[in-house]
């Protein structure tokens, strides 16, 4: 559910502002609305260090599972971490550069062999210098008669088609030689290996810096969030309107009702301050949180990658998410898989700490509903049950491929049509019952109809396209469909929208109804590859004992794990896609502009 809060309009000296906002900083209860803030210079360097400590975050997660990180010491203060991070990082890339620029140079200088650049230097001087050129074999060797008539070619290297090689000349003499001429090396081929030696251990010297960083990967997130933090409080204090030239600044906040006695407590006693407590209007931009039970609030992680609903509206996370899990388990339906991600978040939710307990309980319920929808299939590991002798008392109650695009069809009705009743509560609550008829109109027709169509075939007699009753629900129906759709406006215009409201109502539900036949296609799919792997390991696994068994286990390894794989990121992604298109537009889905967030003190860990 959303929960309901309470609106305060804070007038008070604009002086005290920033002492009031530590206040309520303190409290921890107040969402102070951001208006007519334009970041100063300090805002953009807040930011830019929290996209820092992010992308740091990122980098540190890589780096904790190296070897020499699980043994590393972490740091005892955060501030200390994060600038170690900071200098180590930068150091460390300065390096990385280096070294492969050090590693090209040297796979260059390998070519030439040993030699003394001191050497060269003074061959210079005396007189005698040495151009460097390389050229393919083939053209060297039918060449270097040619260039041997007028200068002196010395081979050097030739190795994969390409040849290297020197010309003795004089300082400043023109070598007319069609080849490609490389620049003099500076350097021999042991010398720069020096060097890379050199640069790795000074990259090590800063990995042993991360490594430490690593460990202390929750200090830096720690001091992250003392960063955002500062951000919010400025965000804050540069916000609201001015009045009385600016000698005094109007604030608007949000409590919730719970926590709304301890906010006025603060209010009352604080000095030379006004405040008017009010509850929000549908012109209000009014944050949003949620609240609800431990089941439900395991779906909010799904409802949060699309949005929030809009304060006054009605939170549909208890309402999707049963649907989620039955959607889940239809696209992945095999019993075995379901297993093992049971198996997977019942590890995570042991070792995974805090912050993976509602990731790991989410895999539970989906694996569980995979569990119960696969055995109704009929599929374990794509073995088929019905096949076995075990399971054939069962076997007149496993689902065909029929029953399962039939019950894919009927679930997406369902489910559209309690969007529905959904927004006629939801429009009912917000502006009246009467905005709901025409919704209520179309619910008619859509039930009178399938009725027509589904109790003949049931044997149920009296009710069909034909009958009165149907023809009387169904003018009742179109009527409210028609008339009824903009209450107070005149009854032709009513007429005229409610024409292309109808128009899009039926085009829009046939799409609606067909896309729930991907439950139904990714099922069938992820079962015919399971099949298929089952199949090829006992197909292509050759007759010889024990090899037979260990290349049986391995085709069945791979390939299962690429289908549940596969099959599992389509079952978490088209059911996500069915709840916010089509239920979400069924139910009249309003997003909201922002969520709850007061001004606090964040907690380091």
């Amino acid at each position: 559910m959303i929960v309901p809060l309470t609106k305060y309009d804070i007038v008070l000296l604009s002086t005290a502002r920033e002492d009031f906002l530590t206040r309520l900083q303190d409290l921890g209860l107040v969402d102070i609305t951001i208006t007519s803030w334009e970041p100063s210079e300090r805002d953009r360097e807040l930011m830019s260090s929290i996209e820092h400590h992010r992308i740091g975050l990122i980098r540190l997660k890589e780096q904790a599972k190296r070897p020499e990180a699980q043994k590393a010491e972490p740091f005892k203060d955060a501030g200390e971490a994060y600038d170690q991070y900071l200098m180590a990082v930068s150091e460390y890339d300065r390096l990385a550069a280096e070294l492969a620029r050090a590693r090209k140079e040297a796979e260059e200088l390998l070519v030439w062999g040993t030699f003394s650049p001191d050497t060269l230097a003074q061959l210079r001087e005396q007189g005698i210098e040495l151009r460097y050129f390389w050229t393919y074999t083939n053209e060297f060797l039918s060449k270097l008669p040619e260039w041997e008539q007028e200068y002196h070619v010395e081979e050097i290297r030739s190795e994969g088609g390409i040849t290297h090689f020197v010309v003795v000349t004089h300082p400043g003499e023109t070598v007319s030689i069609n080849a490609q001429e490389i620049k003099a090396p500076t350097a021999n081929y042991q010398q720069k290996e020096a060097e890379i030696a050199g640069l790795e251990a000074e990259l090590e010297v800063q990995a042993a810096i991360l490594d430490r960083c690593a460990r202390s990967i929750e200090l830096i997130r720690a001091h992250m969030n003392g960063v955002r933090e500062q951000l919010h409080f400025s965000q804050a204090a540069r916000s609201g309107e001015t009045a009385a030239d600016d000698a005094l600044v109007v604030l608007e906040g949000w409590a919730t009702r719970e926590t709304s006695d301890k906010v006025d407590a603060l209010l009352e006693e604080y000095p030379d301050l006004i405040y008017l407590k009010s509850d929000p209007t549908p012109e209000d931009n009014t944050p949003v949180q949620l609240k609800n039970n431990r089941f439900a609030r395991l779906f909010e992680l799904i409802g949060n990658f699309y949005s929030l609903p809009k304060y006054g509206s009605m939170d549909l996370t208890p309402f999707f998410g049963p649907f989620y899990m039955l959607f889940f388990g239809f696209c992945l339906a095999d019993a075995g898989y379901g297993l093992l991600l049971f198996l997977g978040g019942l590890f995570l939710l042991l070792k995974g700490g805090e912050k993976m307990k509602s990731i790991s309980k989410l895999t539970m319920l989906c694996g569980s509903a995979t569990m119960v929808f696969g055995f109704f299939v009929g599929s374990f590991f794509g073995i088929e049950l019905s096949k076995l002798p075990a399971f054939e008392a069962f076997r007149n109650y496993f689902l065909s491929t029929d029953n399962l695009f039939t019950l894919a069809i009927g679930v997406g009705i369902v489910q559209i049509l309690f969007g529905m009743v959904l927004k006629v509560i939801n429009t009912t609550h917000m502006y009246g019952f009467r905005y709901a008829l025409s919704t209520i109109g179309w619910m008619i027709v859509i039930i009178a109809s399938l009725a027509a169509y589904l109790l003949p075939d049931l044997d149920v007699t009296g009710f069909s396209f034909s009958s009165p009753a149907y023809l009387a629900l169904l003018g009742i129906g179109l009527f409210m469909m028609l008339f009824l759709n903009s209450p107070g406006k005149n009854p032709f215009a009513n007429l005229g929208s409610g024409l292309w409201n109808t128009y899009n109502d039926v085009t829009g539900l046939l799409g609606d109804v067909l896309s729930y036949i991907r439950l139904f296609a990714i099922g069938l799919s992820g079962g015919i590859l399971a099949l298929v792997f089952n199949d090829l390991a006992m197909g292509l696994s050759p007759d010889i004992p024990v090899v037979r068994q260990i290349v049986v286990v391995l085709i069945l390894i791979i390939g299962h794990g690429i289908n549940l794989f596969m099959s599992s990121l389509s079952s978490f992604v088209h059911p996500m896609r069915l709840t916010f298109v089509e239920f979400y537009k069924n139910a009249g889905f309003d997003a909201a502009q922002r969520s709850f967030e007061p001004l606090k003190r964040i907690k380091e860990n």
